[in-house]
């Protein structure tokens, strides 16, 4: 039998409520951007998910994590084996304690936001309007207006390739600029814990909208993107170093250096990778010709 059928098979007989074949990625990332998965499923907990793991192992399918798609870049060739997104126990949020919420690696950092709103705990409002899921932000230590993830995740839980649950806590997290330990293990984030402070729901909502506000004023947020393309250079912001080179609109195939925020590639519509790869290496070649500074992408490129 053919191993992505098994897999897939496997995933109903486990009830997943998705298993979909040459699925495309286009449709689960906010580029817009990428080409067939061979696979797509949902796991709709965490045992399922461990299972699947050890089945994808066995089967020798590799096997993808996806939460919302929101920093990634999606081959137009899409992802040869099999793609699992999360869902049901997988998306939930509830307190631990006065303070300490724990958070599916699938619900949206919007949710999270609004969870924590709701019961008056502060600390997480610079997520607000950042449109991954809890997962991929601490995975890859998200952050925005000077506060990150690392700030408030105080552990993990994960699956590994095999199937096996693990968790790591403080220091084990390794949080750096936009990376952390599991950037490198190969394990897949199930849930996080978070330590918050107790604050007032309307401080917590006007600091949310202030936010969101200035966004919304300085980021293409009307356009399909993958979020800031490239990370922080030491001592200069991408954008600006973009924007200095004379990079704003410059535009291959459908895809273009955003009028807004030069930081930002925005899909113009019907831009393939081909057409954003081919735009990054414009934009780093530019930039290290007239500035001397290397720019390294943020973005993921998967398939």
């Amino acid at each position: 039998m053919d191993r992505i059928k098994e897999l897939g098979d496997f995933g109903r007989e486990l009830g997943c409520p998705v298993v979909r074949y040459q699925e495309p990625m286009s449709s689960h990332t906010t580029f817009h951007i990428g080409g067939p998965a061979d696979l797509f499923l949902t796991a709709p907990n965490a045992d399922t998910l461990r299972k699947l793991c050890r089945k994808a192992a066995d089967l020798e399918v590799p096997l993808f994590p996806l939460g919302n798609g929101s920093n990634l870049l999606v081959s137009d060739g899409g992802i040869r084996g099999a793609v699992v997104t999360f869902g049901g126990d997988l998306k939930k949020i509830a307190l631990c304690s006065e303070t300490a919420v724990q958070c599916g690696a699938g619900a949206s950092l919007a949710s999270l936001c609004n969870f924590a709103k709701e019961h008056n705990l502060t600390g997480v409002e610079f997520a607000w309007g950042i449109p991954g899921s809890a997962g991929g932000a601490a995975y890859m230590n998200s952050g925005a207006y000077e506060h990150s993830m690392s700030e408030v995740v105080t552990a993990c839980f994960h699956v590994t390739a095999r199937g096996e649950s693990g968790t790591l806590k403080g220091a084990e997290l390794g949080f750096g600029y936009r990376r952390g330990a599991y950037s490198d293990n190969g394990c897949i984030i199930t849930a996080l814990r978070l330590e918050l402070k107790r604050g007032r729901r309307e401080d917590i909502a006007a600091r949310m909208e202030e936010l969101y506000a200035r966004r919304k004023a300085k980021q293409p947020l009307e356009l399909p993107s993958a979020g800031s393309v490239f990370k922080r250079p030491a001592g200069h912001f991408a954008g600006a170093l973009i924007e200095q080179c004379g990079l704003k609109g410059r535009r291959v195939g459908g895809a273009a250096v955003s009028e807004k925020h030069a930081g930002f590639i925005v899909n113009l519509g019907g831009a393939t990778c081909a057409d954003v790869e081919k735009l990054i290496g414009v934009i780093r070649e530019t930039v290290q010709r007239e500035t001397g500074v290397a720019l390294e992408c943020e973005v993921k490129k998967v398939g």
